[in-house]
């Protein structure tokens, strides 16, 4: 499982132009089960990804499909972790790794 924070390297204004692209690449991910969780960061300064990808080779062929990855709109800090607690209602997520 990884975790993916996104953090903007331009403006607004910009990202704001891409937006509908990027949230075709997120839908598509959904529908492939890549991904359980996303959204913004609040201020708004980027994103947060939960991708529950098995390797990250594989994360990173998908990450560059993202349109703000391409267009070099944010940079990506992404952590691996394995799950070893979890809340009953989450719990399928440690039971998986």
């Amino acid at each position: 499982m990884f975790i993916i924070s996104l953090t903007y390297q331009v403006s607004l204004q910009e990202v704001d132009r891409f937006i509908p692209e990027h949230i075709e690449f997120l839908n598509e991910q959904y529908a492939k089960g890549h991904f359980i969780l996303s959204g913004r960061k609040e201020p708004r300064t980027g994103g947060v990804i939960i991708s529950i990808i098995k390797s990250r080779e594989e994360l990173e062929a998908v990450l560059v499909k993202d349109p703000f990855y391409r267009e070099k709109l944010a940079s990506y800090d992404v952590t691996q972790i394995v799950p070893t607690k979890a809340s009953d209602t989450l719990k399928f997520l440690a039971e998986n790794c």
